[in-house]
């Protein structure tokens, strides 16, 4: 029999190591590396023993089995997964604890147990939870007014004890693993939610979803910088990643797909936390501005594109003196773009920003990652330095370049188009170069106010003469 051998594996990036260390030298970071035993493999044998099996080569004008698209009618998840569940493929959903993701499944396994498979019959969905008794799960389902629904429910770690189960009889269609770090394999001695453990299990997951052509859901926690917890592999062998994103302060929920092999990336779906679960936002950006107060200075409408959806949310800044170390306080937006923005304002425009605490949010608790929103943070930075609102009918995007150029920005049709439904009579944006005539047509309501750099900006608020503001 082979020995046991120990091995020392980091839990951030699945390095692994001779001796214990207290760094991981691969990552970074501290008291990450925990010893795990494994058996000692034999040593690897020539192929040229026993012959493998021949593999079958088709042509790629087959017609795919899995081309139907299983429709939730949850529109927002819908839209995320890229127009539905594909057969046999593995979503992995990830987001802070609490946030919503056991109510997030729930829900959707409720809504696909009522509409039919390709086959005509009534979907089945199996909701497996590791981390609930089935007591708990029930009472979750009774809160949110799904206790009749037909979900087949249990409560189970043991990935042997589940492959047994939904490998034999007829195949579910749907299922939900909640969620992976509580799964263990029991050939192995470390712990569940260890690296090993993680890349076990969610192997043996994946390959018995594609070879039985149920559409698998793995939920995954978070470690404390937002990213999925476990090793990075696991990223790469499902076909879809989506991040449920929120502020705890704020009832809105974003589902965001990252990674997507049947769809569109950072594509996002918009939902309300409610008392009877999340209900979905058609229409996000009239939401996102139902609580906006006009002629308020620091405050500026920003046109953004979240996958194929245009958007509209309020960028809010306050530009304040500072009484000794200057702060920068950031909701919503990356911090290193602000520092970019207020190095250009005070590089080419002359503003004094270094000694001022400055704070910017982005109101809805939603985040933003575009670079177009350059130019409305500019306008919400200087309307807070001069006092003086940003017109509440107009709407502002553009990328800021190191010279304090305004840069073009993809699809801005769309986004003008998002703004004149919502009612707004002008726009902010950047020379449009390239398409002018298709941009200027797109929206005859809107007076569009081209800027091509940021002393143009500061011109509209007064503040060209004000080089120490």
């Amino acid at each position: 029999m082979a020995k046991n051998t120990s091995r020392f594996v980091c839990q951030n990036c699945g390095a692994v190591f001779p001796r214990w260390a207290g760094k991981c030298e691969a990552c970074g970071e501290w008291n990450t590396i925990i010893e795990e035993e494994t058996a000692a493999a034999s040593a690897p044998k020539a192929t040229g023993g026993k012959g493998g099996r021949k593999i079958e080569f088709v042509s790629l004008d087959g017609v795919p089995e899995t081309s139907f698209r299983l429709k939730s009618g949850i529109k927002e998840l819908d839209r995320v997964c890229g127009g539905g569940l594909v057969a046999g493929s593995v979503l992995l959903i990830g987001g802070d604890p609490g946030i919503g993701k056991s109510t997030l499944l729930l829900q959707v396994t409720a809504a696909l147990s009522a509409v039919c498979n390709v086959k005509g019959a009534p979907v089945r969905c199996v909701y497996i939870s590791g981390e609930e008794s089935v007591d708990q799960v029930r009472l979750r389902a009774a809160r949110l007014g799904l206790a009749k629904a037909n979900v087949e429910l249990a409560s189970a770690t043991n990935v042997r004890d589940i492959i047994a189960t939904l490998d034999c009889g007829e195949s579910p269609d749907v299922v939900v693993i909640d969620s992976i770090q509580t799964m263990f394999v029991d050939t192995m001695d470390s712990a569940p939610g260890t690296v090993g453990q993680v890349r076990a299990c969610g192997n043996e997951l994946i390959r018995l979803a594609k070879r039985r052509g149920f559409a698998l859901f793995l939920v995954s926690h978070v470690t404390k910088e937002g990213t999925l917890a476990g090793p990075r592999v696991l990223e790469h062998m499902v076909d879809t990643v989506l991040y449920f994103e929120g502020d705890r302060g704020h009832h809105f929920r974003i589902l965001r797909g990252v990674k997507n092999r049947f769809g569109a990336t950072d594509e996002i779906g918009v939902f309300e936390m409610t008392e009877r679960g999340l209900s979905e936002v058609p229409n996000p950006s009239a939401l996102f501005l139902a609580e906006r107060r006009g002629n308020v200075t620091g405050s500026c409408v920003y046109a953004g594109i979240e996958g194929s959806r245009p958007m509209l949310v309020e960028i809010q800044a306050l530009v304040a003196p500072s009484g000794g170390n200057p702060r920068r306080a950031v909701v919503g937006w990356d911090s290193s773009r602000l520092n970019m923005v207020l190095a250009v304002l005070e590089a080419r425009c002359g503003f004094q920003m270094s000694a001022k605490d400055v704070y910017l949010n982005v109101a809805g608790g939603i985040r933003i990652t575009e670079p177009a929103a350059d130019l409305a943070v500019a306008a919400a930075l200087l309307s807070s330095v001069a006092q003086i609102p940003v017109p509440a009918d107009a709407v502002v995007f553009g990328e800021v370049g190191l010279s304090g150029e305004i840069r073009a920005v993809p699809q801005p049709d769309l986004r003008l188009k998002e703004a004149a439904k919502l009612g707004f009579a002008r726009a902010l944006i950047p020379p449009a170069r390239v398409n002018k005539k298709s941009v200027k047509e797109s929206d005859t309501a809107l007076r569009l106010i081209e800027i091509g750099h940021l002393k143009t900006l500061t011109e509209m608020f007064g503040l060209s003469d004000k080089q120490d503001a």
